[in-house]
C-alpha cells in the first residue's frame, strides 16, 4: 500500500475546497437567475461581468482542488443550504433586495472559506500552499464583487422604500472601496486575477511546481512516516499527472510538435512509472529509498524543463488562447477521473 498526505487536516482541507465549488456553482445559478428580474442596464452589465469572472473562479476552484489531490464532497449541510437557497432564490417569497441580499452574503461565505483555507495551508504543508496558491485570485474578485453588491443593495432598498433612486455617487464610492480592497489584498493578487482563464500551459507548470515541494520535503525529512506519507502524495500526483497528459496532451502535440520529441516524453513517462513503482517496494527507513527519490526527482526535473520549454513554445506557436484553455478543462476532467480511481484503490487497500 502507498501511503498519501490524506491525513485529518489534509482531508478537511479537500471537503473545504469542495464546499467552495459548491457554493460557486450556486452563485453562478443565482446570478443567472437575477438577470432574469428586470434589473437596470448599469446593474445587469455588472452581474454579467460578475458571471464572467465566477466561471473563471470556478475553474480555478476545479484547478486547485485537481492540485491538491484530493477529490472531496461537500458536506451534507452545504448542499441542504444550497438545495434551499436555490429553492427561495427561484420563487417568489423573496423580494428583489432579499435575494440579492442573500447572494452578497454567498459571496461572504465563500470569501471567508477561501481565507480559511489559506491560513490552514501554511500549518499544514508547503506543497499545499503551492497547490492552493490560484484561491487567492478567486478570493479576491469574490470580496470585489461583495463591494459592488452593496450598491447595488443601496439602490434596490432605496426604489423598494420609497421609489425612488438613491443619491448619486454610489458607484464612484464602491470604486474607492474595491481600490481599498485591491490595495488591502497586494498587487500580487490583483496581478493574478486579471480576466484570463488558466491555460493548459498554467495548469501543468502549477502541477510541476508542487511535486517539486513535495520532493524537497520529503528529502529534508527524517521522520519514516513521513517521508512515506511524501513518497505516496508523489506518487499519486505524478500518476494522476502522467495519465491526464498521456490521455489529453500528448497524443495532439506530436503533430506539430514532433514524432522523436513526443515519443521521448512518453518514454520518460515510462521510466518514472516504472522507477515509482520500484520505490514503492523500498522501506523508507532504508537508505536507498532517498537515493532512489533523488534518481526519481532529476528525472522528473529534466522531462519538466523539456515540456516547459519545447513543448510550451511548440503550444503558444501553433494553439490559440482558446483552444490551450479547452486542453486545460480537458486535463482537469481527465485528472480528476484518475484522482478519483487512484482514491478508490487507496481506500479498497486499507
Amino acid at each position: 500500500m502507498v501511503a498519501s498526505l490524506d491525513d485529518t487536516k489534509r482531508n478537511a482541507i479537500a471537503v473545504k475546497l469542495a464546499d467552495m465549488k459548491a457554493l460557486q456553482e450556486l452563485v453562478l445559478q443565482n446570478e443567472q437567475q437575477l438577470l432574469q428580474q428586470g434589473l437596470d442596464s448599469e446593474i445587469s452589465d455588472r452581474i454579467r461581468d460578475f458571471i464572467k469572472d465566477d466561471q473563471k473562479n470556478l475553474g480555478i476552484l476545479e484547478t486547485v482542488i485537481g492540485q491538491y489531490g484530493i477529490q472531496a464532497q461537500p458536506r451534507q449541510t452545504v448542499q441542504q443550504f444550497i438545495d434551499k437557497a436555490r429553492q427561495l432564490f427561484q420563487g417568489s417569497e423573496l423580494s428583489l433586495y432579499e435575494k440579492v441580499s442573500q447572494h452578497e452574503l454567498l459571496k461572504h461565505q465563500i470569501v471567508m472559506s477561501g481565507l480559511i483555507v489559506h491560513k490552514a495551508a501554511q500549518k499544514v504543508g508547503a506543497d499545499v500552499m503551492v497547490a492552493i496558491g490560484p484561491l487567492n485570485a478567486v478570493n479576491f474578485e469574490n470580496r470585489a464583487h461583495q463591494e459592488q453588491l452593496k450598491g447595488v443593495l443601496e439602490i434596490l432598498g432605496v426604489r423598494e422604500l420609497t421609489g425612488q433612486e438613491a443619491d448619486q455617487g454610489i458607484w464612484a464610492r464602491v470604486q474607492d472601496a474595491m481600490a481599498a480592497v485591491s490595495g488591502a489584498v497586494g498587487s500580487a493578487v490583483t496581478q493574478s486575477s486579471d480576466k484570463k482563464d488558466m491555460n493548459i500551459q498554467d495548469v501543468i507548470r502549477s502541477d510541476h511546481a508542487k511535486v517539486n515541494t513535495l520532493f524537497t520535503e520529503l528529502l529534508q525529512s527524517n521522520n519514516p512516516q513521513k517521508i512515506q506519507e511524501y513518497f505516496g502524495q508523489i506518487y499519486k500526483d505524478l500518476t494522476a499527472h502522467a495519465e491526464a497528459e498521456e490521455e489529453v496532451v500528448y497524443p495532439r502535440v506530436r503533430a506539430f510538435y514532433g514524432e522523436g520529441d513526443t515519443q521521448e516524453l512518453y518514454d520518460e513517462q515510462a521510466e518514472m512509472k516504472r522507477v515509482l513503482e520500484e520505490i514503492k517496494a523500498i522501506s523508507p527507513s532504508s537508505d536507498q529509498f532517498k537515493d532512489k527519490v533523488r534518481q526519481l526527482m532529476n528525472d522528473v526535473g529534466d522531462h519538466i524543463r523539456q515540456e516547459e520549454s519545447t513543448m510550451f513554445a511548440a503550444i503558444r506557436n501553433n494553439l490559440s488562447s482558446e483552444q490551450t484553455e479547452q486542453w486545460a478543462t480537458e486535463f482537469k476532467a481527465a485528472k480528476k477521473k484518475i484522482q478519483e480511481r487512484l482514491g478508490v484503490v487507496s481506500e479498497a487497500n486499507v
